[in-house]
Protein backbone atom coordinates (compact mmCIF):
# COMPACT_ATOMS: atom_id res chain seq x y z
CA UNK A 1 0.00 0.00 0.00
CA UNK A 2 2.70 2.43 0.90
CA UNK A 3 4.45 1.91 -2.68
CA UNK A 4 1.51 3.26 -4.15
CA UNK A 5 0.30 6.01 -1.43
CA UNK A 6 4.43 7.18 -2.18
CA UNK A 7 4.22 7.30 -5.79
CA UNK A 8 0.33 9.39 -5.68
CA UNK A 9 2.37 11.20 -2.76
CA UNK A 10 4.84 12.34 -5.74
CA UNK A 11 2.63 13.13 -8.30
CA UNK A 12 0.73 15.42 -6.31
CA UNK A 13 3.63 17.39 -4.70
CA UNK A 14 4.93 17.37 -8.62
CA UNK A 15 1.96 18.83 -10.03
CA UNK A 16 1.91 21.65 -7.01
CA UNK A 17 5.24 22.15 -8.14
CA UNK A 18 4.95 23.03 -11.41
CA UNK A 19 1.56 24.96 -10.75
CA UNK A 20 3.58 27.28 -8.15
CA UNK A 21 6.33 27.99 -10.55
CA UNK A 22 4.06 28.75 -13.43
CA UNK A 23 2.88 31.23 -11.15
CA UNK A 24 6.17 32.50 -9.62
CA UNK A 25 7.83 32.35 -13.67
CA UNK A 26 4.57 34.29 -14.81
CA UNK A 27 4.64 36.94 -12.17
CA UNK A 28 8.26 37.29 -12.27
CA UNK A 29 8.44 38.08 -15.91
CA UNK A 30 5.54 40.32 -15.81
CA UNK A 31 7.34 42.84 -13.74
CA UNK A 32 10.34 42.74 -15.42
CA UNK A 33 8.87 43.74 -18.56
CA UNK A 34 6.61 46.61 -16.42
CA UNK A 35 9.53 48.04 -14.83
CA UNK A 36 11.60 47.66 -18.45
CA UNK A 37 8.39 49.50 -19.96
CA UNK A 38 7.73 51.87 -17.56
CA UNK A 39 8.27 55.56 -19.51
CA UNK A 40 9.09 58.85 -17.65
CA UNK A 41 6.11 61.64 -18.16
CA UNK A 42 7.02 65.61 -16.96
CA UNK A 43 3.49 65.31 -15.02
CA UNK A 44 4.24 62.41 -12.70
CA UNK A 45 4.03 62.57 -8.94
CA UNK A 46 7.08 63.42 -7.22
CA UNK A 47 8.96 60.26 -6.70
CA UNK A 48 7.39 58.21 -9.30
CA UNK A 49 9.87 56.56 -11.54
CA UNK A 50 7.74 55.98 -14.75
CA UNK A 51 4.63 54.74 -15.42
CA UNK A 52 3.08 52.03 -18.18
CA UNK A 53 -0.53 51.98 -19.95
CA UNK A 54 -1.71 48.36 -21.00
CA UNK A 55 -4.54 46.56 -21.95
CA UNK A 56 -6.08 43.22 -21.24
CA UNK A 57 -9.36 41.52 -20.55
CA UNK A 58 -11.37 44.22 -22.28
CA UNK A 59 -9.85 46.99 -19.65
CA UNK A 60 -6.91 49.42 -19.83
CA UNK A 61 -4.43 49.51 -16.40
CA UNK A 62 -2.02 52.43 -16.00
CA UNK A 63 1.09 51.51 -13.78
CA UNK A 64 2.88 53.75 -12.04
CA UNK A 65 6.30 52.72 -10.25
CA UNK A 66 7.98 55.29 -7.18
CA UNK A 67 11.71 54.24 -6.62
CA UNK A 68 11.18 54.47 -2.60
CA UNK A 69 8.10 54.69 -1.73
CA UNK A 70 4.97 56.70 -1.66
CA UNK A 71 4.58 59.57 0.81
CA UNK A 72 1.78 57.44 2.44
CA UNK A 73 1.10 53.80 2.44
CA UNK A 74 -1.82 52.79 0.24
CA UNK A 75 -5.05 51.11 2.02
CA UNK A 76 -4.32 47.64 0.14
CA UNK A 77 -1.42 46.51 -0.77
CA UNK A 78 -0.29 43.21 -2.93
CA UNK A 79 2.54 41.14 -1.52
CA UNK A 80 4.25 39.18 -4.47
CA UNK A 81 5.96 36.22 -2.25
CA UNK A 82 3.58 33.14 -1.83
CA UNK A 83 4.45 32.10 -5.26
CA UNK A 84 8.08 32.22 -4.69
CA UNK A 85 7.85 30.20 -1.45
CA UNK A 86 5.73 27.50 -2.65
CA UNK A 87 7.28 26.55 -5.35
CA UNK A 88 10.93 26.08 -3.52
CA UNK A 89 9.08 24.19 -0.98
CA UNK A 90 6.88 22.24 -2.85
CA UNK A 91 10.13 21.51 -4.72
CA UNK A 92 12.20 21.02 -1.80
CA UNK A 93 9.15 18.32 -0.51
CA UNK A 94 9.79 16.47 -3.90
CA UNK A 95 13.44 16.32 -3.47
CA UNK A 96 13.43 14.50 -1.11
CA UNK A 97 10.62 12.22 -1.93
CA UNK A 98 12.51 11.41 -4.90
CA UNK A 99 15.70 12.01 -4.52
CA UNK A 100 16.39 11.35 -0.83
CA UNK A 101 14.14 8.34 0.25
CA UNK A 102 15.66 6.98 -3.33
CA UNK A 103 19.20 7.94 -3.41
CA UNK A 104 20.13 4.42 -4.25
CA UNK A 105 18.34 4.87 -7.33
CA UNK A 106 19.11 8.77 -8.58
CA UNK A 107 21.90 10.31 -6.47
CA UNK A 108 24.09 7.71 -5.90
CA UNK A 109 26.73 6.56 -8.55
CA UNK A 110 29.17 4.34 -7.30
CA UNK A 111 31.68 4.61 -9.82
CA UNK A 112 31.41 8.43 -9.49
CA UNK A 113 31.36 7.96 -5.13
CA UNK A 114 29.86 5.16 -3.14
CA UNK A 115 28.25 7.10 -0.54
CA UNK A 116 25.59 6.08 1.91
CA UNK A 117 22.57 7.14 1.90
CA UNK A 118 22.60 9.35 4.71
CA UNK A 119 25.88 10.80 3.29
CA UNK A 120 24.58 11.67 0.13
CA UNK A 121 21.70 13.09 1.15
CA UNK A 122 23.15 15.47 4.06
CA UNK A 123 26.01 16.35 0.86
CA UNK A 124 22.94 17.31 -1.02
CA UNK A 125 21.10 19.18 1.72
CA UNK A 126 24.81 20.70 3.23
CA UNK A 127 25.38 21.97 -0.31
CA UNK A 128 22.20 24.02 -1.19
CA UNK A 129 22.67 25.73 1.99
CA UNK A 130 26.58 26.64 1.62
CA UNK A 131 25.75 27.51 -1.95
CA UNK A 132 23.02 30.28 -1.00
CA UNK A 133 25.61 31.33 1.89
CA UNK A 134 28.27 31.83 -0.25
CA UNK A 135 25.96 33.42 -2.87
CA UNK A 136 24.77 35.90 -0.24
CA UNK A 137 28.13 36.98 0.79
CA UNK A 138 29.10 37.64 -2.51
CA UNK A 139 26.27 39.63 -3.18
CA UNK A 140 27.31 41.88 -0.09
CA UNK A 141 30.93 42.26 -0.86
CA UNK A 142 32.15 45.36 -2.55
CA UNK A 143 30.88 43.66 -5.84
CA UNK A 144 27.36 44.77 -5.25
CA UNK A 145 28.50 47.76 -7.37
CA UNK A 146 29.52 46.45 -10.21
CA UNK A 147 26.82 44.45 -11.68
CA UNK A 148 29.05 43.16 -14.82
CA UNK A 149 31.34 41.79 -12.88
CA UNK A 150 29.32 40.36 -9.90
CA UNK A 151 27.38 38.34 -12.84
CA UNK A 152 30.41 37.12 -14.01
CA UNK A 153 31.75 35.63 -10.61
CA UNK A 154 28.19 34.26 -10.05
CA UNK A 155 28.35 32.73 -13.01
CA UNK A 156 31.60 30.65 -12.31
CA UNK A 157 30.70 30.25 -8.89
CA UNK A 158 27.60 28.39 -10.12
CA UNK A 159 29.46 26.24 -12.52
CA UNK A 160 32.11 25.47 -10.29
CA UNK A 161 29.26 24.18 -7.87
CA UNK A 162 27.79 22.12 -10.62
CA UNK A 163 31.15 20.57 -11.45
CA UNK A 164 31.38 19.60 -7.69
CA UNK A 165 27.99 18.05 -7.59
CA UNK A 166 29.07 15.93 -10.59
CA UNK A 167 31.98 14.76 -8.82
CA UNK A 168 29.56 12.96 -5.71
CA UNK A 169 26.18 12.43 -7.45
CA UNK A 170 25.22 10.57 -10.39
CA UNK A 171 24.50 12.80 -13.39
CA UNK A 172 20.89 12.95 -12.74
CA UNK A 173 21.44 14.08 -8.99
CA UNK A 174 24.34 16.41 -10.12
CA UNK A 175 22.09 18.67 -12.42
CA UNK A 176 18.72 18.29 -10.33
CA UNK A 177 20.81 19.61 -7.48
CA UNK A 178 22.45 22.59 -9.81
CA UNK A 179 19.13 23.44 -10.36
CA UNK A 180 17.80 23.64 -6.86
CA UNK A 181 20.75 25.57 -5.76
CA UNK A 182 19.75 28.00 -8.18
CA UNK A 183 16.11 27.55 -7.39
CA UNK A 184 17.22 27.79 -3.68
CA UNK A 185 18.96 31.08 -4.36
CA UNK A 186 16.29 32.33 -5.83
CA UNK A 187 13.90 32.03 -3.60
CA UNK A 188 16.34 32.97 -0.56
CA UNK A 189 16.49 36.09 -2.24
CA UNK A 190 13.05 36.96 -2.03
CA UNK A 191 13.09 35.72 1.96
CA UNK A 192 15.80 37.06 3.01
CA UNK A 193 16.32 40.07 1.13
CA UNK A 194 13.89 41.27 -1.17
CA UNK A 195 10.66 41.27 0.70
CA UNK A 196 12.42 42.41 4.21
CA UNK A 197 13.96 45.07 2.53
CA UNK A 198 10.17 46.40 1.60
CA UNK A 199 8.64 45.68 5.17
CA UNK A 200 11.38 48.05 6.17
CA UNK A 201 10.31 50.39 3.57
CA UNK A 202 6.51 49.83 4.94
CA UNK A 203 7.47 50.26 8.23
CA UNK A 204 9.59 53.61 7.88
CA UNK A 205 6.47 55.17 5.64
CA UNK A 206 3.91 53.83 8.14
CA UNK A 207 5.95 56.03 11.43
CA UNK A 208 6.56 59.30 8.97
CA UNK A 209 10.21 58.29 7.96
CA UNK A 210 12.01 58.15 4.70
CA UNK A 211 12.73 55.06 3.13
CA UNK A 212 16.45 54.68 2.61
CA UNK A 213 16.77 54.09 -1.33
CA UNK A 214 19.88 50.95 -0.75
CA UNK A 215 17.17 48.55 0.38
CA UNK A 216 14.89 49.14 -2.97
CA UNK A 217 18.13 49.33 -5.09
CA UNK A 218 19.21 45.41 -2.79
CA UNK A 219 16.38 44.07 -3.57
CA UNK A 220 16.01 45.16 -7.13
CA UNK A 221 19.00 43.45 -8.15
CA UNK A 222 17.80 40.31 -6.19
CA UNK A 223 15.05 40.73 -8.14
CA UNK A 224 17.40 41.30 -11.64
CA UNK A 225 19.82 38.05 -10.54
CA UNK A 226 16.13 35.80 -10.39
CA UNK A 227 15.35 36.41 -13.45
CA UNK A 228 17.83 35.47 -15.31
CA UNK A 229 18.72 32.36 -13.69
CA UNK A 230 15.06 31.79 -14.61
CA UNK A 231 15.24 29.98 -17.83
CA UNK A 232 18.61 28.00 -16.70
CA UNK A 233 16.39 26.48 -13.77
CA UNK A 234 13.73 25.18 -15.96
CA UNK A 235 16.20 23.49 -18.16
CA UNK A 236 17.95 21.91 -14.98
CA UNK A 237 14.76 20.95 -13.66
CA UNK A 238 13.60 19.09 -16.84
CA UNK A 239 16.97 17.52 -17.78
CA UNK A 240 16.36 14.28 -15.37
CA UNK A 241 14.16 13.78 -18.13
CA UNK A 242 16.70 13.38 -20.61
CA UNK A 243 19.58 11.25 -20.09
CA UNK A 244 21.51 12.89 -23.45
CA UNK A 245 21.65 16.15 -20.86
CA UNK A 246 22.34 14.36 -17.37
CA UNK A 247 24.24 10.93 -18.32
CA UNK A 248 27.60 12.65 -19.41
CA UNK A 249 31.10 13.41 -17.98
CA UNK A 250 30.23 17.11 -19.26
CA UNK A 251 27.22 17.71 -17.66
CA UNK A 252 28.84 20.22 -15.29
CA UNK A 253 29.81 22.51 -18.97
CA UNK A 254 26.10 21.69 -20.01
CA UNK A 255 24.61 23.13 -17.27
CA UNK A 256 27.08 26.12 -17.46
CA UNK A 257 26.29 26.86 -21.57
CA UNK A 258 22.26 26.53 -20.59
CA UNK A 259 22.88 29.42 -17.98
CA UNK A 260 24.46 31.88 -20.76
CA UNK A 261 21.57 30.58 -23.14
CA UNK A 262 19.35 31.41 -20.35
CA UNK A 263 20.95 35.21 -20.18
CA UNK A 264 21.63 35.87 -23.98
CA UNK A 265 17.75 35.25 -24.20
CA UNK A 266 16.34 36.90 -21.44
CA UNK A 267 18.68 39.88 -22.57
CA UNK A 268 17.21 40.14 -25.99
CA UNK A 269 13.35 40.24 -24.30
CA UNK A 270 15.09 42.99 -21.32
CA UNK A 271 16.76 45.12 -23.77
CA UNK A 272 13.48 44.94 -26.22
CA UNK A 273 11.14 45.84 -22.96
CA UNK A 274 12.91 48.65 -21.60
CA UNK A 275 14.28 50.15 -25.15
CA UNK A 276 11.97 48.44 -27.72
CA UNK A 277 15.34 47.76 -30.03
CA UNK A 278 15.17 43.65 -30.95
CA UNK A 279 18.93 42.43 -30.62
CA UNK A 280 18.30 39.33 -33.31
CA UNK A 281 22.08 38.32 -32.87
CA UNK A 282 21.23 37.03 -29.35
CA UNK A 283 19.43 33.84 -31.15
CA UNK A 284 21.95 32.74 -33.35
CA UNK A 285 24.68 32.76 -30.56
CA UNK A 286 21.54 31.16 -27.72
CA UNK A 287 21.65 28.63 -31.13
CA UNK A 288 25.69 27.68 -31.16
CA UNK A 289 25.95 27.47 -27.13
CA UNK A 290 22.54 24.70 -27.61
CA UNK A 291 24.67 22.97 -30.77
CA UNK A 292 27.58 23.09 -28.14
CA UNK A 293 25.38 21.33 -25.81
CA UNK A 294 23.87 18.87 -27.70
CA UNK A 295 27.40 17.92 -29.07
CA UNK A 296 29.01 17.52 -25.61
CA UNK A 297 25.79 15.33 -25.02
CA UNK A 298 27.57 12.70 -26.56
CA UNK A 299 30.70 12.80 -25.32
CA UNK A 300 31.51 9.83 -24.15
CA UNK A 301 29.15 8.09 -26.70
CA UNK A 302 30.16 5.41 -28.99
CA UNK A 303 33.40 3.18 -28.92
CA UNK A 304 34.72 4.15 -32.57
CA UNK A 305 35.33 0.67 -32.85
CA UNK A 306 31.81 0.08 -32.23
CA UNK A 307 29.91 2.51 -33.80
CA UNK A 308 32.02 2.99 -37.40
CA UNK A 309 31.31 -0.01 -38.82
CA UNK A 310 28.65 -2.94 -38.25
CA UNK A 311 30.03 -6.47 -37.94
CA UNK A 312 30.67 -8.79 -41.37
CA UNK A 313 28.21 -10.76 -40.45
CA UNK A 314 25.31 -8.08 -40.21
CA UNK A 315 26.59 -6.58 -43.23
CA UNK A 316 26.16 -9.92 -45.66
CA UNK A 317 22.75 -10.44 -43.78
CA UNK A 318 21.70 -6.62 -44.33
CA UNK A 319 17.98 -7.09 -45.72
CA UNK A 320 16.96 -3.20 -45.33
CA UNK A 321 15.13 -4.13 -41.87
CA UNK A 322 16.75 -3.11 -39.14
CA UNK A 323 14.94 -5.44 -36.53
CA UNK A 324 16.02 -8.27 -38.81
CA UNK A 325 19.57 -7.29 -38.90
CA UNK A 326 19.25 -6.48 -34.70
CA UNK A 327 17.65 -10.09 -34.51
CA UNK A 328 20.91 -12.03 -36.30
CA UNK A 329 23.36 -9.76 -35.40
CA UNK A 330 26.67 -12.19 -34.19
CA UNK A 331 25.88 -9.86 -30.48
CA UNK A 332 22.18 -10.74 -30.34
CA UNK A 333 22.42 -13.39 -27.82
CA UNK A 334 25.17 -11.72 -25.59
CA UNK A 335 23.16 -8.43 -26.18
CA UNK A 336 20.24 -10.08 -24.75
CA UNK A 337 21.47 -11.72 -22.18
CA UNK A 338 23.77 -8.07 -21.05
CA UNK A 339 19.61 -6.72 -21.25
CA UNK A 340 18.64 -9.83 -19.36
CA UNK A 341 20.34 -9.29 -16.46
CA UNK A 342 21.13 -5.98 -16.33
CA UNK A 343 17.64 -4.37 -16.95
CA UNK A 344 15.14 -6.93 -16.69
CA UNK A 345 14.89 -6.65 -12.75
CA UNK A 346 13.11 -3.66 -12.82
CA UNK A 347 11.60 -3.85 -17.08
CA UNK A 348 9.45 -6.41 -16.69
CA UNK A 349 5.69 -7.22 -16.18
CA UNK A 350 6.35 -7.61 -12.47
CA UNK A 351 9.35 -5.86 -11.37
CA UNK A 352 11.91 -7.49 -8.61
CA UNK A 353 12.91 -4.06 -7.64
CA UNK A 354 12.16 -3.65 -4.18
CA UNK A 355 9.15 -1.22 -3.99
CA UNK A 356 9.08 -0.73 -7.54
CA UNK A 357 5.36 -2.06 -8.88
CA UNK A 358 5.52 -1.43 -12.65
CA UNK A 359 8.06 -0.90 -15.06
CA UNK A 360 9.67 2.35 -15.73
CA UNK A 361 7.37 4.17 -18.23
CA UNK A 362 5.71 1.13 -18.94
CA UNK A 363 9.07 -0.11 -20.74
CA UNK A 364 9.30 -4.43 -20.54
CA UNK A 365 12.43 -5.86 -21.56
CA UNK A 366 12.19 -9.43 -20.73
CA UNK A 367 12.30 -11.10 -24.25
CA UNK A 368 14.21 -10.40 -27.39
CA UNK A 369 11.68 -9.37 -29.41
CA UNK A 370 10.89 -6.69 -26.68
CA UNK A 371 14.61 -5.74 -26.64
CA UNK A 372 14.46 -5.21 -30.65
CA UNK A 373 11.22 -2.66 -30.13
CA UNK A 374 13.31 -0.97 -27.85
CA UNK A 375 16.81 -0.71 -29.23
CA UNK A 376 16.75 3.41 -29.95
CA UNK A 377 16.31 4.06 -26.12
CA UNK A 378 18.35 1.29 -24.81
CA UNK A 379 20.87 3.31 -27.28
CA UNK A 380 20.33 6.51 -25.63
CA UNK A 381 19.90 5.10 -22.20
CA UNK A 382 22.93 2.98 -21.66
CA UNK A 383 25.36 3.32 -24.89
CA UNK A 384 25.43 7.16 -25.99
CA UNK A 385 24.26 7.76 -21.94
CA UNK A 386 25.03 5.47 -19.17
CA UNK A 387 21.74 7.00 -17.39
CA UNK A 388 20.76 2.90 -17.03
CA UNK A 389 20.67 1.51 -14.94
CA UNK A 390 20.11 3.97 -12.67
CA UNK A 391 23.38 5.04 -10.69
CA UNK A 392 24.30 1.99 -12.17
CA UNK A 393 22.66 -0.25 -9.21
CA UNK A 394 22.82 -3.67 -11.27
CA UNK A 395 26.58 -2.81 -12.32
CA UNK A 396 26.36 -2.97 -15.84
CA UNK A 397 30.17 -3.13 -16.98
CA UNK A 398 32.27 -1.19 -19.51
CA UNK A 399 32.75 -3.60 -21.92
CA UNK A 400 29.24 -4.94 -21.39
CA UNK A 401 28.16 -1.12 -22.67
CA UNK A 402 30.76 -1.81 -25.40
CA UNK A 403 28.82 -5.04 -26.60
CA UNK A 404 25.36 -3.20 -26.36
CA UNK A 405 26.71 -0.75 -29.23
CA UNK A 406 28.61 -3.28 -31.30
CA UNK A 407 24.82 -5.14 -31.49
CA UNK A 408 23.24 -1.94 -31.71
CA UNK A 409 25.86 -1.14 -34.62
CA UNK A 410 24.74 -4.33 -36.66
CA UNK A 411 21.30 -2.62 -36.62
CA UNK A 412 22.60 0.04 -39.22
CA UNK A 413 24.52 -1.55 -41.80
CA UNK A 414 24.32 0.01 -45.18
CA UNK A 415 21.31 0.95 -45.60
CA UNK A 416 20.99 3.47 -42.42
CA UNK A 417 17.76 2.50 -40.56
CA UNK A 418 16.11 5.75 -39.65
CA UNK A 419 13.93 3.97 -36.46
CA UNK A 420 18.02 3.77 -34.70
Amino acid sequence: MWTYLSEWLQFAVRWVHVITAVAWVGSSFYFIALDLGLRRRRELPQGVAGEAWQVHGGGFYNMQKYMVAPDEMPDELTWFKWESYSTWLSGAALLFLVYYLHADLFLIDPQVADLPVWGASLIGIAGLALGWIVYDLLCKSPLKNNDTALLAILFVYVVASSFLFSQVFSGRGAMLHTGALIATIMTANVFFTIIPNQKIVVADLMAGRSPDPALGKAAKQRSLHNNYLTLPVIFLMLSNHYPLAFATEWNWVIAGLVLLIGAVVRHFFNTMHATGEKLWWCWPLAGIFFIIVITLSGAPGWRSNASDDASETAKRQWSGDPQYALANSPHFEEAEAIVLSRCSMCHAREPLWPGMIHAPKDIRLETGDEMIHYASLIERQAVRSHAMPPGNVSGLEPAERELLARWLADGKAPGLAKGL
